[in-house]
């Protein structure tokens, strides 16, 4: 096969054009498999209808950036700190796959008088951790947890899916802070200089769990969702300034996960074939790294980015893909009229 970016450069009619920035090569590797795809259409008139009808909905309120900007500081950790930085890291190292098998009840937690379940689980739960005298922030701790610590921490009903990954993936947090960057996830930051993809790259590069890469039809296919969203995340935190200051935010991606695929379908942006859909519907497991899994993340990262090109030309010019991922996913919390979302098992999402 060519170069990706020679053929891509040579279709300019194509609906899909490249930015002129594409550093992590996330759309420049998703393009090809949105373009080949036989189990995913992307309806490029019903993305326009969307990217209208939240338009509109801005045009009515003075404050449209309230819910997507806000920084949900009841269930997160912050002290202003380094150990907010460590304490971050270990949140998005496992930030992954909350859902419960079919015909199962789902991991919730109690905090504050709330039931919470998912991704606000997560955050909670390693909250009352800390509040509770356990030392999240620190390598060395990180590096040493035990199963048994970590199933106090996340404690509740169920037990939280993929926990031996996550125990793995909170000891590699803790190593690779101690082996390379005295501790500190402040030193990786510092080493990114302000730019926002450069930090996901150093997170993808030091962090195997990471480094969410694929395959398709023998192409390498990139879409680093949790060092992006990582990235983001201290950006939100940290409103922009100290650890959270970065200059090219607009050059990030969606972080392609199973919720947003989900409203992209209910709003009918998404198209399946009979027999993905029927696959989805009956809540049977889609293997990671499949076809029509990666076709799906493909397309919610390329139906994001259209959805913000169409903002912006109406007006919107700051708004960054971040911010349409962040939206879609507050629409995905209250699913109860949605089919169901693709089940894939996964430390990527």
């Amino acid at each position: 096969m060519a170069d990706i970016e020679t053929e891509q450069n040579r279709d300019e009619n194509s609906p899909y054009p490249l930015p002129s920035h594409d550093r992590l090569k996330v759309l420049s590797s998703t393009r090809p498999v949105v373009t080949q795809s036989t189990h995913v259409r992307i309806n490029h008139e019903r993305l326009k209808e969307l990217a209208q009808r939240w338009l509109q909905e801005i045009a009515a309120t003075s404050d449209h950036t309230a819910e997507q900007d806000q920084w949900y500081f009841q269930y997160h950790f912050f002290d202003g700190g380094e150990r907010t930085v460590n304490w971050m890291l270990l949140l998005d190292a496992l930030n992954f796959c909350f859902w419960s098998e079919r015909g199962q009840p789902r991991w919730t937690i109690e905090y504050k008088g709330e039931t919470l379940n998912g991704y606000w689980a997560e955050a909670a739960a390693l909250t009352r951790a800390v509040e509770e005298g356990l030392p999240l922030w620190d390598a060395d701790y990180l590096s040493k947890l035990n199963s048994e610590t970590l199933a106090h921490i996340f404690r509740g009903e169920q037990t939280i899916p993929l926990f031996e990954e996550r125990l793995r993936n909170a000891r590699e947090v803790g190593y690779v802070l101690q082996t390379h960057f005295n501790g500190q996830f402040s030193q990786v930051i510092a080493q990114a200089k302000g730019s926002a993809p450069a930090l996901a790259e150093l997170l993808t590069t030091y962090f195997p769990s990471f480094n969410d890469i694929t395959t398709y039809r023998g192409q390498e296919v990139r879409f680093l969702k949790r060092a992006q969203i990582c990235v983001s995340d201290l950006a939100s935190a940290f409103k922009g300034t100290a650890w959270g200051a970065f200059s090219d935010l607009n050059q990030l991606t969606a972080f392609a996960d199973y919720k947003l695929p989900q409203v992209l379908r209910h709003f009918h942006v998404f198209e399946y074939s009979d027999k993905l859909a029927q696959r989805i519907d009956t809540q049977m497991l889609l293997p990671a790294g499949s076809e029509e899994e990666v076709e799906i993340r493909a397309a919610t990262v390329w139906a994001c980015e259209l959805l913000q090109r169409a903002m912006r030309q109406e007006g919107q010019e700051n708004v960054t893909a971040a911010e349409i991922d962040q939206r879609l996913w507050l629409l995905g919390q209250d699913a109860t009229t949605m089919r169901p979302y693709h089940r894939t098992r996964t430390i990527f999402y």
